[in-house]
């Protein structure tokens, strides 16, 4: 029994972690793209955002991966949130 509750503390540890680092190129990817929308809208020409909404960030060129990167970051969080939604730790 207590080996469980150390198991499910460990992984609310790592989920509290991962969840800020996940998060950060998925917030950017969704408000670059309704920036951009936005902004094009108003006929207003803003094509650096859509460098940024691909992985462009720029030196670091991410674009090759960025859309594998956000899948697998969107899986991992889903399914450790998950986890411990299905595991309670009582």
């Amino acid at each position: 029994m207590k080996a469980a509750r150390t198991t499910s503390r460990q992984a609310r540890r790592i989920h509290r972690w991962l969840v800020p680092i996940a998060a950060a190129p998925l917030l950017v990817t969704a408000g670059t793209g309704s920036l951009y929308s936005l902004l094009l809208e108003l006929n207003i020409d803003a094509f650096w955002l859509l460098k940024l909404h691909t992985g462009q960030f720029g030196w670091i060129n991410l674009q090759p991966m960025y859309s594998i990167l956000l899948g697998v970051l969107t899986i991992v969080v889903t399914v450790s949130g998950l986890t411990m939604l299905l595991k309670p730790s009582r």
